[in-house]
């Protein structure tokens, strides 16, 4: 049983409980109003004849998310989804309800915090400006899908009886329309291109929709362009791991889970490791195939880079990379963005992202085959096909404004449908040119002496 006592301008609830060691102690709680202390003592009171009654526990969320990571994150993250959790609880949760008693976060400190976060500067990263002052609506709503899903393992746990992360309220998330170039742009970008990585970079995301790092993981193992595979167009690239940059900490923390290569760094003491992995999402592993003028460039491309292969001799480290270094090391997204900065310089072209080439091809497949989702999910990759109908709903729009059209001709232009017709236009009553009658009529009195008679006819009638 529990008893409410007065103290002060405050109640104590006060009750008694077995900890996890099985030993009875005492728990007072303080709350502002005899209304909360009624509700509290029921609340007590119903979990403890219920069975469901959990002890108080002064765990505080940074020494819990400690464990969460460690028992859910470790056995259920990629290495690189393990360094973006770890940074957001770094700096965005730790810093502001990390000293908080789990127990303790309410749906209202939920909110309190939210409104928090709102307010505090963005975190700047390692050779990473910050392009926002505070922290972006996008970042709030990764920090909230964080916590939720540790609350949740909280509840599983028995530390908390329900999560009060769920239902919670977030700033709305406005998605800005990403600049992209049309293919007349891209045309003109790659006929001003003289990087040859760039170049080979360039053609494989926008003819093959690919992402950087999938590009710059691509090996010539899995891509085939040989004279029957071309001649019966049926040149393709095989997807299946992707060039990516990762802590050594999560390296060592989750093993050699999907990783298949890590590469060696030039210098020993760095904290990161360039490694080679599976994609993130299943739907990411995929054939696409090739354009017959992308196939012939590949084709080029190998032949050169075989020669100097031959040439550099054992210096050449070769790790069967499409996009590789001079000496066959892999070639980091900072030199493809480097690059393609001076490329727009020079060229004086719109100022887009690289990933942006990605964009202008689903959008350019789209328009050719007329809003065919699950073909362009095919080559793009996205594990949801709702990923396109929400970046590209313009583009779908377009053609079923095509739709009505074909429909008027193929249905409404029939006759008989209630005669329901475009306006017609009343013919227009000839202007009379007073000028030039009168001129005539000088010129021809036999004009003028039939007018006459046909006036004077009309009169007697």
């Amino acid at each position: 049983m529990a008893t409410i006592i007065k103290r002060k301008k405050a109640y104590s609830v006060v009750y008694n409980y077995v900890d996890e060691n099985g030993e009875t102690k005492q728990k007072w709680e303080t709350v502002h109003t005899h209304k909360e202390a009624l509700r509290r003592k029921a609340e007590v009171e119903n979990t403890q004849n219920a069975g469901t009654f959990l002890p108080p526990n002064k765990q505080t969320v940074r020494e819990f998310l400690h464990d969460f990571v460690a028992t859910y994150g470790e056995r259920k993250w990629s290495i690189s989804m393990y360094d973006g959790q770890l940074s957001l609880i770094s700096n965005y949760i730790n810093p502001i309800i990390g000293d908080l008693e789990v127990q303790s976060i309410t749906p209202r400190v939920v909110d309190k915090y939210i409104q928090t976060l709102q307010k505090t500067p963005s975190a700047a990263r390692k050779n990473r400006k910050t392009h926002a002052e505070y922290v972006t609506n996008s970042t709030i709503e990764r920090i909230y899908k964080l916590l939720r899903c540790a609350f949740k393992q909280a509840v599983r746990w028995e530390l908390i009886g329900k999560n009060p992360f769920d239902n919670a309220i977030l700033p709305k998330t406005v998605y800005k329309k990403r600049d992209i170039w049309d293919a007349d742009t891209i045309r003109k970008a790659l006929d001003q291109c003289e990087d040859s990585k760039l170049y080979i970079a360039m053609n494989l995301s926008f003819a093959c929709s690919l992402r950087m790092g999938e590009i710059l993981g691509l090996s010539w193992k899995n891509v085939h362009i040989e004279d029957e595979d071309i001649a019966t167009d049926n040149a393709y690239i095989y997807i299946d791991a992707e060039l990516e940059r990762a802590s050594k900490q999560a390296i060592e923390t989750l093993g050699k889970k999907d990783i298949y290569h890590i590469f060696t760094p030039l210098m020993p003491n760095t904290s990161t490791r360039l490694v080679l992995k599976k994609p993130k999402t299943d739907s990411s592993i995929r054939k696409v195939w090739l354009p017959k003028t992308v196939a012939y460039i590949l084709r080029d491309w190998r032949k050169a880079q075989n020669e100097l292969k031959g040439f550099l001799g054992g210096e050449y480290q070769d790790f069967d990379l499409v996009v590789a270094l001079p000496n066959g090391r892999p070639c980091e997204a900072r030199i493809i963005n480097k690059e393609f900065v001076l490329l727009k310089e020079k060229a004086g072209l719109p100022n887009v992202v690289f990933h942006s080439l990605r964009h202008s091809s689903t959008t350019y497949k789209l328009k050719l085959n007329h809003g065919d989702l699950k073909a362009t999910q095919g080559d793009t990759g996205h594990a949801e096909i709702d990923m396109i109908t929400k970046v590209y709903a313009h583009i779908l729009d377009e053609d079923r404004k095509v739709n009505a059209q074909k429909f008027e001709t193929a249905f409404y232009s029939n006759p008989d449908l209630h005669n329901s017709r475009p306006p017609q236009e009343e013919p227009q009553t000839p202007k009379l040119d007073l000028a030039a009658l009168i001129e005539q009529l000088k010129n021809s009195p036999e004009l003028a002496n039939t007018l006459a008679d046909l006036i004077a006819g009309s009169k007697a009638c």
